[in-house]
């Protein structure tokens, strides 16, 4: 797993403006199967491990408000980074993009983002 969550890694790094960091991670465990940030001082797995909160929290509400929806993706837009966080169709794992969003496009990192994702699906 750990092969193809490198290559999937790498393409992210390769093809989206403004690459900062990536983490996939188990929403039950907490376990972040995959990491990596071009900037040394941001690390992903934190990021995740926080992010982690907001996705349960949300969960959470979705299960009391008897919703019946689930998380596409929820975006954090701050000063100068965006940071997304994409939920799988089956709520096992998130993958926590972050991106300089002067560099970036947005359409185009959710679109390639969703294609990576889809990727993703079943291997996990």
């Amino acid at each position: 797993m750990s092969d193809f969550l490198s290559q999937f890694g790498e393409e992210l790094k390769k093809n989206v403006s403004g690459y900062i960091a990536v983490a996939v991670t188990e929403i039950k465990s907490g376990i972040s199967y995959y990491s990596d940030s071009v900037l040394a001082d941001f690390d992903p797995e934190l990021a995740a491990a926080y992010n982690l909160e907001v996705v349960k929290a949300k969960l959470k509400a979705i299960e009391a408000l008897n919703l019946n929806q689930s998380i596409d993706n929820i975006m954090i837009t701050l000063t100068s980074q965006l940071h997304i966080v994409d939920v799988s169709d089956d709520n096992q794992y998130f993958i926590y993009l972050a991106v300089d969003s002067t560099k970036s496009n947005l359409g185009m990192t959710k679109a390639l983002l969703n294609k990576y994702k889809n990727s993703l699906s079943g291997k996990l």
